[in-house]
């Protein structure tokens, strides 16, 4: 019995050790337990959301709406916005930080022109002499006569097949915020059709904005209207 009693005593001490180290870990995160990210705020100011224009450098061009002649259009403006060489063009939009949206249209149409021009002037201015006899007697008389006539009519129908592109494009952020917007449109170019015209503007204005917010000192201002 004596013997015994260390060995118990042991058997004590070790199991007291062991609760003491779970009380001691209790309420501590494990080191293989995951920390949740916090979630990013959400801009609520205009001007804040207009200042990640210049931030912005991967896109992805989305589907835009008007049917067949707005997905030529969207593969125009994706070459253009790719030979401008400041952004990323990315067909993956799980990359992108921005995406391009809108609406975009290529009609095509007769447009007809009618002209007339006309000219007419009419005179008339003469004389006429005879002799005449009635019941009463007979006798000489004189009548004077004129007549001048001049008329010209021309017409002239000319029917000229036109295109005429318009495209209105945003730009907006990963939490759908709208960055910056505008609309252009083209009856086309000496050396391009209305469709890569109206890319070409859009990518121009872009171009420009981008290149004005970059510059110090330069007010960040609210999608759709101007810089000074």
């Amino acid at each position: 019995m004596i013997r015994a009693l260390p060995f118990a005593i042991r058997l004590f001490t070790m199991g007291a050790l062991a609760v003491g180290c779970a009380g001691t870990g209790a309420g501590q995160p494990s080191a293989a337990t995951p920390i949740e990210p916090q979630a990013k705020p959400l801009l609520t100011d205009p001007e804040e959301v207009a200042a990640q224009l210049p931030k912005v450098r991967r896109i992805y061009v989305d589907k835009l709406t008007g049917g067949e002649a707005a997905d030529q259009l969207r593969d125009i403006l994706m070459a253009t916005l790719q030979t401008a060489r400041l952004w990323v063009i990315t067909e993956n939009p799980e990359r992108a930080d921005a995406f391009i949206r809108g609406a975009a249209d290529d009609a095509v149409f007769n447009e007809s022109r009618e002209s007339r021009d006309g000219i007419n002037a009419r005179a008339f201015l003469g004389t006429r002499e005879g002799d005449y006899s009635n019941r009463t007697g007979r006798g000489n008389r004189s009548d004077n006569l004129a007549s001048v006539g001049i008329g010209q009519t021309e017409g002239q129908r000319t029917v000229e097949r036109k295109h005429e592109a318009t495209a209105s494009i945003r730009l907006v952020n990963r939490d759908g915020d709208l960055i910056w917007s505008t609309t252009k449109e083209s009856s086309g170019a000496k050396f391009k059709g209305s469709a890569a015209d109206v890319a070409d503007k859009v990518v121009r204005q872009l171009v420009t904005d981008v290149e004005a917010a970059r510059k110090p000192g330069v007010r960040a201002v609210a999608p759709g209207s101007s810089l000074p």
